[in-house]
């Protein structure tokens, strides 16, 4: 497994999508309402991100026919907008979005509300969240990287929820997905050893109910094999010699 060390100079680029990137997901929360369909937030964010002068990552990446993975309710990943399907009051909608900028990429994913959502639905959110934050303590310069996995597995077990085991975080840079994979529970064994200078797409993907999945006929959409709720929660990070640095929520 290689594991790109980025320069500083890499870092730059890094820094700087990762911001634009927070942007765009800022300009999709403020858009998102009941009523409009998925195709429409995803020129939503697409227009965001080449307003940017960026390109969106994942339009076109293995053939994958939009800008933004729209995911509602009880899908959990890898959403294709729609001109047909309309989000609604009540609804949870995952928007994972990802952009080039000087050749490298920057990858996030934020689970919304639209308008008043069920009290576990917002649970589901709230703790889904909390997990990525729980495991990037572990994100530390000389920490091992499976660290990070168990640090969302042991937050998210106590709520009973279900760990997605197919899908997992990634490296990110130059390349969309690089190594290493980062799965949201522990396996065997360690991992490599963190070194400042990774960059780090940490994303759990929690479900209310069974961590089982379906994958639907179009090749891409994955659904959880129950119908329970699913949210999705990224951010790409660097790896320092202290504290991860998180590349795309926007400084405050």
């Amino acid at each position: 497994m290689a594991i790109s060390i980025k320069s500083p100079q890499e870092i730059e680029y890094m820094r700087e999508a990762g911001r634009l990137l927070a942007l765009v997901h800022q300009t999709m929360a403020q858009e998102l309402k009941p009523g409009m369909s998925t195709y429409q937030i995803d020129k939503i964010g697409e227009e965001a991100i080449r307003s940017f002068k960026c390109i969106p990552s994942f339009l076109n990446y293995n053939g994958f026919p939009a800008s933004i993975c729209i995911s509602v309710n009880d899908v959990i990943i890898h959403g294709i907008p729609s001109k047909k399907q309309y989000v609604k009051e009540g609804d949870i909608v995952s928007l994972d979005a990802g952009l080039i900028y000087h050749g490298y990429h920057a990858d996030a994913a934020r689970t919304l509300a639209v308008g008043e959502i069920s009290e576990e639905a917002r649970k589901l959110i709230e703790a889904t969240e909390r997990s990525f934050f729980e495991g990037i303590k572990f994100a530390v310069a000389g920490g091992f990287l499976h660290d990070i996995s168990a640090g969302v597995e042991n937050y998210i077990k106590p709520f009973g929820y279900g760990i997605v085991r197919e899908y997992t975080g990634h490296g990110v840079g130059s390349h969309l997905h690089e190594d290493p994979a980062i799965p949201n529970y522990k396996p065997i064994g360690r991992g490599p050893k963190l070194r400042a200078g990774m960059t780090l797409a940490v994303e759990p993907m929690i479900n209310i109910g069974t961590h089982r999945i379906k994958q639907l006929d179009d090749g891409w959409t994955v659904k959880t094999a129950d119908g329970s709720l699913s949210a999705h929660y990224e951010n790409t990070i660097l790896i320092t010699d202290g504290e991860p640095e998180i590349l795309t929520l926007l400084k405050a």
